[in-house]
């Protein structure tokens, strides 16, 4: 019978965080989260804590006095940046008197390359992208700890990750076109490569962590095994939804030269998908973890099952795709 553990969850109500606070409750954990808001939407089986998971006074003041069995921290301020100072402060707090902390990281924290095993080096310290600095200043940080104190942690370095609820204008963008019979626009050649994780596969590496005696102090990639073209990549999303669309390529520098973005406003190609790729090997998390990640299809036809039933329709400002389209059509007739 599994160990029923008393559980905080730092930043427990967005994407990864509300899928793992409901798998927590089906298994039966005492699960608390901490967060900024005043209220929750898991109900009176979850507890919470109000504190600013950036500011250490302010997390000092909410855990004192507090005991858990595991921390799973999952939480990026995006307009601030966490850094590894704030890891590092959360996870002093806890020095002594925890079975396990999971830290939620990326494989933004190898800066850029294919397939990487878990001992590549990670950005240094002055990296430009604050992204990837900060998670891999974050992993550094913890497993100090480890190597110091024994402190348990474990990190998880997903890629893009995707499922029913994800918050981010990513597979949600390309349906939305598909709805309002609108084609998709393809950057370069499509070959760019792309590496995604499903969100409940995320959330069951994170619970094999907890428990995994051979997982202290160590990484772990967590993905689909198999990389993706963002050519496939939309292939893939079709056929999720049954339906077939136009897709135009187009060179990338062209759509932003003429004021395209990867985070927006003028997005061509879902938010933050377009970007140099980054891939991983995961045997190792196949091997301690028992990871076994879900059929991609199969995670794309959940992900539109989600949208279809939850999805709210919004207006959408097609103008700058129009631009898009006409310059393609100056292409198209040779002018």
């Amino acid at each position: 019978m599994a160990v029923r553990r008393k559980v905080l969850v730092i930043g427990g109500t967005l994407f990864i965080g509300r899928e793992l606070v409901a798998r927590l409750l089906k298994d039966g954990h005492d699960v608390t989260i901490l967060h900024r808001k005043e209220t929750h939407p898991f109900g009176a089986k979850v507890k919470q804590i109000a504190a600013d998971r950036n500011d250490t006074p302010s997390m000092q003041a909410a855990l004192t006095g507090r005991a858990f069995d595991a921390v799973f921290d999952n939480v990026y301020d995006w307009e601030r940046g966490t850094t590894g100072a704030n890891v590092d402060a959360t996870a002093r707090m806890f020095l002594d008197r925890i079975h396990r902390y999971v830290f939620v990281s990326s494989v933004a924290a190898y800066g850029g390359g294919l397939n990487h095993y878990e001992g590549d080096g990670l950005v240094d310290d002055r990296h430009a992208d604050l992204y990837a600095r900060n998670k891999a200043m974050s992993e550094r940080a913890l497993f100090r700890l480890h190597q110091r104190y024994g402190f348990p942690a474990v990190t998880l370095r997903p890629p893009f990750v995707y499922g029913p609820g994800n918050p981010y204008y990513r597979e949600h963008f390309f349906w939305d076109r598909l709805r309002d019979g609108r084609p998709w626009f393809l950057p370069g050649d499509g070959r760019r490569l792309m590496q995604f994780v499903f969100v409940r596969d995320l959330v069951a590496a994170a619970l094999a962590a907890m428990e995994e005696p051979a997982a202290v102090g160590h990484a772990f990639n967590v993905a689909h095994a198999r990389s993706t073209t963002q050519a496939e990549l939309l292939e893939s999303l079709a056929k999720a939804a049954g339906r077939n669309t136009r897709v135009i390529r187009m060179p990338r520098e062209l759509m932003q030269r003429m004021g395209g973005h990867p985070m927006g406003p003028k997005l061509y190609f879902g938010h933050y998908y377009d970007l140099p790729p980054i891939t991983t090997m995961i045997a190792k998390a196949q091997r301690v973890l028992k990871f076994k990640p879900l059929d991609f299809a199969e995670g794309l036809q959940a992900s539109y099952k989600w949208w279809k039933a939850h999805g709210q329709r919004k207006d959408i400002d097609y103008s700058f795709e129009d631009q898009l389209l006409a310059r393609a059509r100056m292409g198209e007739s040779g002018l």
